[in-house]
């Protein structure tokens, strides 16, 4: 079993209670909009990271972590990117790369909403975990923690702060 914490949209903001999240799980997944890399330090001081860029990352960030990070852990295989969109409303190019990549777990940041959804269709799940750093519209900052047991996602909790 694999613990994971998700979050994306950290807009150069970190602090001790993100971090003392990072400390209860595994792995961590940030979903872009990383803004500087002091917070990928902090967090890869704790925890291992994966992480992608977003749109508003700087060139060191873009050439720290990539676009897309497509993996697999326990039998679950994960995509994972910026800006996705969510079943229904995807990305332009998304639905296409989704179908040909077959993952369990599609998970992508941007829009700073927390959306968990199924894609029927596609026979996977999406996850959003929303924005939790403070700049942006939303009016409440979230995470995701999870854990992954062979093919299971399970024990899916939302981490929330008023901003």
């Amino acid at each position: 079993m694999t613990k994971i914490l998700l979050l994306s949209d950290t807009h150069s903001y970190i602090d001790e209670a993100i971090l003392k999240y990072v400390r209860t799980v595994d792995e961590v997944w940030h979903a872009g909009d990383i803004g500087n890399l002091e917070v990928t330090k902090a967090i890869e001081a704790i925890k291992p990271l994966r992480a992608v860029y977003g749109n508003i990352d700087n060139h060191e960030i873009r050439s720290t972590y990539p676009e897309v990070q497509n993996f697999t852990i326990e039998n679950v295989k994960v995509w994972m990117t910026h800006i996705g969109g969510y079943p229904g409303r995807y990305s332009p190019g998304i639905r296409q790369t989704l179908d040909i990549e077959k993952p369990k777990l599609f998970i992508s940041g941007h829009s700073h909403i927390l959306k968990v959804m199924p894609d029927k269709k596609r026979q996977l799940l999406h996850m959003n975990p929303g924005a939790v750093g403070k700049s942006g519209f939303h009016k409440v900052r979230t995470m995701l923690r999870f854990e992954i047991e062979k093919e299971t996602i399970k024990n899916l909790e939302v981490i929330e702060w008023s901003r």
